[in-house]
């Protein structure tokens, strides 16, 4: 492809209008990973609860603005302030839960609308993390860890919020948040803030700016499409792996099995030997 046709492109994707096919994307795509979360009796659930799907639906949704505001001391309910796309986020969890013969859920459950759907919610994730990024910027110009956690609960919020979603349909888990253990999504989002604030405030990033951009979101899209089509789920596994065991314990956690003759360190031990302990007197 010639330099300028493709330069051109990227400066085209920069420009995209989210609203409405975008919206429609992300938001579908959502109230069906809420509808999938609820399980098997999702059906009987949101007959006997419209009102807990829905606020269930709209939190997932909008999880990104509302984190953003409540971060950057704004209006945390101004991320729902827009009419249209509130209407629009409503017929949409509408059609997932409620339509006659359940045609919308199976309309996005069938693999080729949902690699499409899926598609368009990346490219939407990118343009929410770039804005996040910038929003963050202005607000606090040399704030380069605010513009990354900005530019990362804007791109993945549902992630983090995930026990209050729950919790608005009588489900309490404690560990589902992505700080715990972080998805594929959450650290795509960091890694896509992190080169936006490079390029933004630096000069390590000499790409044209749309190049840039056109670039993390074929990143994102791609490895999406994997994780659907090929089930590469993490790229990022083997870097934090490796990074695990040069800095966080692992190599000296080997190197002490080791010397030890393979027992397992005396923190470790100790827990274990508690268990048992524990056991009994539950007994």
């Amino acid at each position: 492809m010639d330099p300028e046709a493709f330069l051109d492109l990227a400066n085209q994707v920069t420009k995209l209008n989210p609203f409405p096919y975008f919206d429609i994307a992300h938001c579908a795509i959502t109230c069906f990973y809420v509808r999938e979360d609820i399980g098997s009796g999702a059906l009987a659930f949101s007959r006997k609860h419209p009102l807990a799907t829905w606020f269930s639906s709209m939190f997932s949704i909008f999880a990104g603005g509302l984190l953003a505001n409540f971060l950057l001391g704004e209006p945390v309910l101004g991320a729902v302030k827009n009419n249209n796309q509130l209407l629009l986020a409503t017929a949409v969890w509408y059609v997932i839960f409620y339509s006659p013969f359940d045609i919308g859920y199976k309309v996005v459950k069938f693999l080729p609308f949902k690699v499409v759907l899926s598609a368009m919610k990346e490219v939407y994730r990118c343009k929410k993390v770039h804005d996040g990024v910038t929003h963050a910027a202005k607000l606090f110009p040399t704030g380069y860890l605010i513009m990354v956690l900005v530019g990362t609960v804007k791109g993945n919020g549902s992630g983090f919020v995930k026990i209050m979603e729950r919790l608005f349909r009588g489900v309490w888990t404690p560990t589902a948040i992505d700080i715990m253990g972080p998805s594929f999504p959450t650290k795509a989002s960091i890694a896509a803030a992190i080169i936006f604030v490079l390029d933004k405030k630096t000069d390590i990033i000499s790409a044209p700016h749309a190049l840039v951009y056109f670039g993390i979101t074929i990143f994102f899209v791609y490895f999406k499409l994997s994780s659907m089509l090929l089930g590469i789920h993490d790229p990022f596994v083997p870097f934090e792996n490796l990074f695990c065991a040069v800095f966080l314990g692992g190599v000296w956690d080997s190197l002490q099995r080791a010397v030890s003759g393979g027992k397992a360190p005396a923190g470790d031990q100790a827990r274990a030997d508690a268990k048992p302990e524990a056991a009994k007197k539950k007994d």
